[in-house]
């Protein structure tokens, strides 16, 4: 089943399942989501509850068996070469983002590979997901850009939340509600001053005048 103009999207990538209650809170806000799964990402859906709408990659990680099984079911296969210069995650984020997803969550992006990892949380700035709100989730952790302008982030007194300059110095960094503020500052690439912050309220703010932040929110103190 192909979504039609879908609004959300829960993306499973092939990476480690890590479920926990952040992974949990958003099952649970969209459980009429599109759901795609990268490769290998099926076994992953599967592993959550999640029936796969569409299957895309070059499907060198699912036996021919079980891309029988999933067409039988109803999802749609979109299969690519192996040869090919995305990743399998980078075609489920703009697939979803050019069929009208405005939401997107990404599963199992985080695994033992440092180098795999790091390219999901950069696949975050594509150009093709401009204006689309795309997270990745882990464990009791989600994480995503936050560029030039101002955010409101929910979450819970005592929750942590980091911010990692990716793209060089972050200017103008402005917080509010967080036990650590920052007025007006900069966050140099590099130094670790952004990690480790923590909620004073049910919602902090924060607010950017030139480069981006990598935010990590984390039920609870990491």
């Amino acid at each position: 089943m192909e979504a039609q103009k879908p609004l959300r999207a829960l993306i499973f990538a092939n990476g480690d399942l890590n479920d926990g209650p952040m992974v949990r809170r958003v099952l649970e806000s969209a459980p009429d989501a599109w759901v795609i799964a990268a490769d290998g990402g099926a076994r992953r859906a599967a592993d959550l509850g999640c029936a796969v709408h569409t299957l895309i990659g070059d499907l060198d990680s699912l036996s021919k068996a079980e891309v029988r099984a999933l067409e039988r079911g109803g999802s749609a296969v979109h299969a690519y070469p192996p040869a090919k210069n995305e990743t399998d995650l980078e075609l489920a984020l703009l697939h979803a983002a050019e069929h009208g997803a405005d939401w997107i969550r990404v599963f199992s992006a985080v695994g033992d590979r440092l180098d795999q990892t790091l390219a999901n949380v950069y696949l975050l700035a594509l150009p093709g997901l401009a204006g689309v709100d795309a997270r990745i989730v882990a464990g009791r952790q989600q994480a995503w850009l936050i560029k030039p302008g101002e955010m409101c982030i929910e979450g819970e007194s005592g929750d942590t939340l980091s911010l990692i300059p990716i793209s060089g110095a972050a200017h103008g960094v402005y917080t509010e509600n967080l036990l650590y503020p920052l007025r007006d500052e900069t966050l140099a690439f590099g130094p670790a001053r952004g990690i480790s912050n923590v909620f004073q309220a049910s919602r902090a703010r924060v607010c950017v005048r030139e480069g981006i932040l990598l935010a990590v929110h984390t039920i609870g103190r990491a």
